[in-house]
């Protein structure tokens, strides 16, 4: 089972290198190519939540992804190190709309984090979301060919 780590500072820009490497593996992990798309959309997602998380709670601190291609499953875990205390997320509560000002200084509505997560759930054929004292970890997974073929 051949696993590929990386690592980025969590910076919007990142999480589209994420995606191509996310993209790039699990095409070689025998991934079918229709479901390429949807590979790149919760990696981004998943990466996307976890660069704001870092950016308000730790943004020295890197966002992590593994990658791993194995014969049946093709697994992806996206981890924040944003610890769940201070995020409006601890004792069960749900996180709040943010706000932000677009470039015409309006302010907008921002959806609240949940949506994103019903979005990966959509994407992925297996979604675990563990919420620890360390930070938030989502651990998605998609059939590989080898597994497509023996269906």
């Amino acid at each position: 089972m051949a696993t590929v780590e990386m690592s980025f500072t969590p910076l919007p820009a990142h999480v589209r290198t994420a995606r191509l490497v996310a993209t790039a593996v699990a095409r070689r992990s025998g991934v079918d190519e229709a479901l390429l798309d949807e590979v790149r959309l919760a990696v981004g997602e998943a990466c996307s939540r976890a660069v704001e998380a870092h950016r308000l709670h730790c943004p020295a601190e890197p966002v992590r992804v593994a990658l791993t291609g194995g014969r049946e499953r093709f697994e992806v875990v996206v981890s924040d190190c944003a610890a769940g205390e201070g995020r409006g997320e601890a004792a069960g509560e749900q996180p709040e709309e943010a706000a932000t000002a677009n470039s015409t200084g309006q302010e907008t509505a921002v959806l609240p984090q949940e949506l994103g997560l019903a979005v990966i759930a959509g994407l992925a054929d297996d979604v675990e979301i563990a919420r620890t004292d360390e930070g938030l970890s989502i651990r998605m997974s998609w059939p590989s060919a080898a597994a497509a073929a023996a269906r």
